[in-house]
């Protein structure tokens, strides 16, 4: 037994009746040919408890049943012959059913069986629609007819009667948004991801956002989603494990009559059966018909499609899952992030556009021992429950007035940031009345964020002039400062990325000195209450020290120039020089020193993929630079967009090879608030 930490215990105490120990679903789940939320359905009815014992005596029972109502292969003929001694008998079953037209009745199957040809009444049909599309678990009472089985073509077997597996509790979004009062929000993510089955003690932090991202498309309307990554992370789990409101579509053809509506009979399709439809081995996927990709592209942009004049809408959403087959940097190298997709998807770019987010897959753990809880969790049909009631509900109002937007984001992508961010929400909130924190919803606007703009890069990677602005940015509050949000696998730890950082920040190349070649460093300044300049380097490199000093000194006495009415003597900077090449000392970065407090001072950043050079003296001049060539040759080298030089090296780069000179924009300044506003994002 293990032991019960404090999430256990508030969960016991907030949800008894509806935790399950997720080590007892692996067992069984192992042994019978059922999905993990058939044995969670059962689990949840009779192990729903924290007492030892009462779980023992649940497991029995959950055993008992599962081996007497589940067919094993080869056992098809030993349940049938049952059915026939006793007049009937119990299974646990996937049940599909099909109108068959020569006797105008509906025929059941019984995959576990082999019967193809099981009578059902229509009106039990009518109930449980979904038998039409893919199917569902149901537990089913399955009758024998003997007078039946002695009429030519005569079908004996008949479905009685039938239990769907899945809650029926009417206040279960009342009960979960009870509970989560009890946790903070730390506590209640943990225990979400406990419920899907994963130890969040054992994942990283982006590990756990990405294992959230999965969980969005469950709780958001006609949310699409496309997830690739290495094998073996568990990408199909959640689809085909955690919830019957997901139908999983193996490699291969899906059809239009089977995804969206039958127009020989009007038969609604999966996208309308299902919350989530999910193309699994995406790269095998094709449609039986020409246009099934255009078809797919219209139901991902509006929610709806067309039979002959009737237009239909449907809410389930679509997401794709697929494998890389190389690392993710070789993937940028060869290509975009897209290309597992199939030909007809992998280049459009208003397929693209129709996704609301990419989830990075190489960002989720490979499927070990270690990292599946034996924790208790939510059973799975109480949360499949609880997700898909949060869909008729938004969390879009309690962004509004608290976060905006910064302008490279198109009405296609606010619209997928919005949805992310809802789901996420509601994720975290599933009460619409609850408050949430800034630092949630923070949290949510930069995945959702991200996991768009990954999208974006894409898109401009394919060469459409109209995705070029990829630099998404937000702002918290009125007051707030623009913070840009990047996605990690562009950025490399020695390269200058397109982003713009965080107000204080910007890339130098010193031009060297005496002892020390030229070389790339990162200047941060962090600004507060107080007064003075304190660099943070240990220990602190002289020529680093003097620069700091004329910055400092400059800042004071040409405040009004720099940083207008703002009083620089009433703010304590707090300087750190990053080496990223040999030379650490930092010589001769003043003007960028000075550049980087009047950013953190009025709060604007730098422009992404730029680098300033440049010393200034106590008197506010800007010193010569005599290797004006080998600097724009290292800023280059590293990944610089732009270069920012002293006016007076204009000459020295006429010498700057051809092919040097078209991979980087060199813009002069004349003094310190010249280079200031070149510097600062417009």
């Amino acid at each position: 037994m293990i032991e019960l930490d404090h999430i256990d215990k508030k969960a016991a105490e907030a949800l008894e009746g509806f935790l399950v120990r997720k080590d007892l679903v692996r067992t069984f789940a192992r042994q019978f040919p059922v999905p993990t939320y058939v044995v969670e359905f059962l689990l949840g009815r009779y192990c729903a408890s924290i007492n030892e014992d009462e779980i023992k005596e649940g497991i029995e029972i959950v055993e008992r049943q599962l081996k007497s109502r589940t067919v094993r292969a080869g056992e098809e003929e030993l349940s049938k012959g049952r059915a026939r001694e006793h007049g009937s008998v119990k299974i646990i079953d996937i049940i599909t059913a099909r109108l068959d037209a020569k006797t105008d009745s509906y025929l059941a199957t019984l995959p576990s069986l082999r019967l193809s040809d099981a009578r059902i009444e229509a009106e039990l049909v009518h109930q449980h629609e979904r038998m039409l599309t893919g199917g569902f678990y149901a537990e089913i009472t399955l009758s024998y007819d003997a007078i039946i089985a002695q009429e030519k073509n005569g079908r004996p077997f008949e479905v009685e009667s039938l239990r769907a597996i899945q809650l029926s509790k009417r206040d279960i979004l009342d009960t979960l948004s009870m509970a989560r009062k009890n946790f903070n929000t730390e506590e209640w993510k943990h225990f979400l991801l406990r419920s899907i089955g994963m130890e969040p003690d054992q994942l990283e932090e982006r590990q756990i956002d990405a294992l959230f991202l999965r969980m969005v498309p469950f709780v958001e309307r006609n949310y699409n989603m496309v997830e690739l990554g290495p094998r073996g992370t568990g990408k199909s789990h959640l689809y085909q494990q955690i919830s019957p409101y997901a139908h999983l579509i193996s490699g291969g053809k899906a059809t239009v009559a089977k995804m969206f509506v039958n127009n020989a009979n009007g038969q609604r399709g999966l996208v309308c059966q299902y919350d989530v439809v999910c193309f699994d081995e995406v790269s095998g996927v094709s449609f039986d018909q020409k246009d099934g990709v255009n078809i797919l592209k219209g139901y991902m942009e509006s929610g709806e499609f067309s039979r002959g004049k009737e237009s239909i809408r449907a809410d389930g959403g679509i997401i794709l899952v697929g494998n890389f087959d190389v690392d993710v940097e070789h993937q940028q190298r060869i290509g975009h992030l897209f290309g597992p997709l199939p030909p007809e998807m992998r280049d459009d770019t208003a397929f693209m556009d129709r996704i609301h987010a990419y989830l990075p897959g190489w960002d989720v753990p490979k499927i070990s021992k270690e990292i599946l809880t034996d924790h208790f969790g939510l059973v799975s049909d109480f949360i499949s429950e609880s997700w898909t009631r949060l869909r008729n509900q938004s969390r879009v109002s309690k962004i509004q007035n608290r976060v905006y937007y910064g302008g490279a984001l198109s009405g296609r992508d606010t619209n997928a940031v919005n949805k992310t961010i809802s789901g996420l929400l509601k994720l975290l909130y599933p009460d619409s009345s609850a408050e949430v924190s800034d630092e949630d919803l923070e949290w949510a606007t930069r995945l959702a964020m991200e996991s768009r703009r990954r999208v974006k890069e894409q898109q401009k990677r394919i060469g459409a002039a109209e995705f070029r602005n990829t630099h998404f940015s937000y702002i918290m509050g009125d007051e707030g400062v623009e913070k840009f949000v990047g996605t990690p696998e562009l950025r490399s730890t020695s390269e200058i990325g397109t982003d713009p950082f965080e107000p204080g920040q910007i890339w130098v190349i010193s031009p060297g000195n005496d002892t020390e070649n030229p070389g790339l460093f990162r200047i941060e300044v962090n600004e507060g209450p107080g007064s003075g300049v304190k660099i943070l380097n240990k220990p602190i490199p002289a020529p680093f020290k003097e620069s700091v000093s004329y910055a400092e000194q400059n800042l004071y006495a040409r405040a009004s120039q720099l940083v207008g009415d703002r009083d620089p003597r009433q703010q304590e900077y707090l300087v750190q020089l990053r080496a990223y090449d040999t030379p650490k000392g930092g010589a001769k970065v003043g003007t960028a020193t000075l550049v980087a407090m009047c950013s953190a001072l009025v709060k604007k950043s730098i422009r992404g993929g730029l680098v300033l050079v440049g010393e200034l003296n106590l008197g506010g001049s800007i010193e010569p630079v005599h290797n004006a060539v080998t600097i724009a040759e290292i800023a280059v080298e590293k990944g610089a967009s732009a270069l920012l030089m002293p006016v007076s090296t204009r000459k020295q780069l006429l010498e700057l090879s051809d092919d040097m000179a078209t991979k980087i924009d060199v813009q002069f300044y004349s003094d310190a608030r010249d280079a200031l506003l070149k510097a600062l994002v417009e």
